[in-house]
């Protein structure tokens, strides 16, 4: 009732696939899984005092899957006391332990481990599940700006650089250019790969050394990194083992820069939408009910493109935050990283509310093609490009000055057009297969290869 981020309240409906990854739950879901993995990959290279079985091992895999609120409730009880999360979670896993056979087990979970080794390893998995929502996302819009290019292919439209009328475009076309600069975004997230560490206190694994010095505690290290990987996930783990307490988030700042990138078009898409809707070649479609204006009856606004670019600026803002802060840390380390980390869930949130009001935007609007007609007819000089080449091809090396004076700063008919043509063919002496040739190109034809 009294959220103070829109995400908790207004938005709250459109992210709840993401809360059970970000949240204070999720944290804890994901320590308790790194703090069990671990315990399990102690018994492999015989650190416990015995064999688990198979039915201990059962047990604490449905630890893993069936982790519940009221679990989440019971490591905040232990919190209470503790005043520290992590170590909530290891005693909570004890609790468990103690009333079955793993009781003379329970005092080897966390062993040699620093806090820092579980939540950046549980903060990975957290980014990992979060990229993976964010990616259906970003395809899906990829997807819909993909059939709107398909669908437009040979529309033809009036660029405008600087502003100005320039050379002929399609909105196929357009649209176009913006899949396949959000296609390499997505692929470059896909082929990720984010540095996490195990190795103690200080980096150097010291007391797991001291105490069972036979044992490769770097590779034990890089096998349960590697073991964290999931066949069909984007994101895949490396192990980083020159660190001081902390991974030094490198790979934190690369994943949001990467998060950026991807934004960055979208709000250039954004706001390339908002031209097109306010200059009338693309119309939305008004929704029974709806209100533009408070005051103006006759307004349709474009709010979703709006509303998109906005949360991306948001989402881009904490993700420049992000790698600029989590990239430094006092000496081995400081503690003022852990509450950053704590709020990636609001990058992912707003990124998904941007995607889903891109998508809701999308399916209310139509290209209107006569507007484009009608806006083509009126800038004739938009193929002084063309003729101004085709003449100097024929050798009349001023093509260009004679076109940049007859047509630069005004706007020029069909009419005006074509008695240039023919001044300019009788005082050059061009054939009338030439006059011809520059007369058929037209501002609606003059669009080059646009294929794709």
């Amino acid at each position: 009732m009294f959220s103070i981020s829109p995400l908790d309240g207004r938005y709250q409906d459109k992210i709840l696939d993401l809360g059970p990854i970000f949240s204070e739950f999720g944290l804890m879901k994901y320590r308790t899984i790194i703090e069990i993995k671990f315990f399990q990959a102690l018994d492999k290279v015989k650190v416990l005092p015995r064999k688990i079985s198979k039915n201990e091992n059962d047990f604490l895999n449905s630890l893993i899957n069936n982790f519940s609120i009221t679990d989440f409730e019971r490591i905040k009880f232990f919190e209470k006391t503790t005043n520290h999360d992590v170590k909530a979670v290891e005693y909570f896993l004890k609790e468990k332990m103690k009333v079955g056979s793993l009781f003379d087990c329970m005092g080897y979970i966390h062993l040699g481990r620093t806090s820092e080794d579980i939540n950046n390893l549980s903060h990975a998995l957290a980014l990992r599940d979060g990229i993976k929502i964010i990616l259906e996302n970003y395809q899906r819009v990829e997807k819909l700006l993909l059939n709107l290019a398909k669908e437009n292919k040979k529309v033809q439209m009036l660029a405008l650089t600087h502003g100005q009328p320039a050379s002929p475009t399609t909105f196929g076309w357009e649209m176009n250019v913006f899949v396949a600069r959000l296609r390499h975004g997505i692929k470059q997230l896909k082929d990720f790969k984010l540095k996490v560490k195990l190795n103690g206190a200080t980096g150097g694994d010291s007391a797991l050394y001291f105490a069972y010095p036979k044992i490769n505690w770097r590779k034990f290290s890089n096998d349960f990194i590697l073991s964290l990987n999931e066949k069909n996930s984007e994101i895949k783990f490396i192990n980083n083992p020159f660190t001081t307490q902390i991974e030094p988030h490198d790979t934190y700042r690369e994943l949001f820069d990467l998060l950026r990138g991807p934004n960055l078009v979208l709000i250039d898409f954004n706001r390339d939408m908002w031209s097109y809707i306010s200059r009338g070649v693309v119309v939305q479609i008004p929704k029974a009910g709806e209100v533009g204006s408070s005051a103006m009856p006759q307004k349709v606004n474009p709010i979703n493109f709006e509303n998109a670019e906005g949360n991306l600026g948001l989402a881009n803002a904490l993700c420049e935050f992000f790698g600029s802060k989590l990239t430094i840390s006092r000496l081995q380390r400081d503690l003022s990283d852990s509450t950053v980390e704590r709020n990636f869930g609001l990058v992912f949130g707003h990124i998904k509310i941007s995607l889903l009001f891109i998508a809701k935007g999308l399916s209310v609007i139509k290209v209107d093609q006569k507007a484009m007609e009608m806006e083509l007819e009126k800038h004739w000089e938009v193929v002084s490009e063309a003729y101004q080449v085709i003449l100097r091809s024929l050798g009349v090396e001023d093509g260009y000055e004679l076109l940049k004076d007859f047509t630069r700063g005004k706007v020029v008919t069909k009419e005006m057009m074509y008695s240039f043509i023919e001044e300019v063919a009788k005082k050059h002496k061009l054939s009338k297969e030439i006059v011809q040739k520059m007369k058929k190109i037209t501002p609606q034809n003059y669009v080059g290869n646009r294929n794709f």
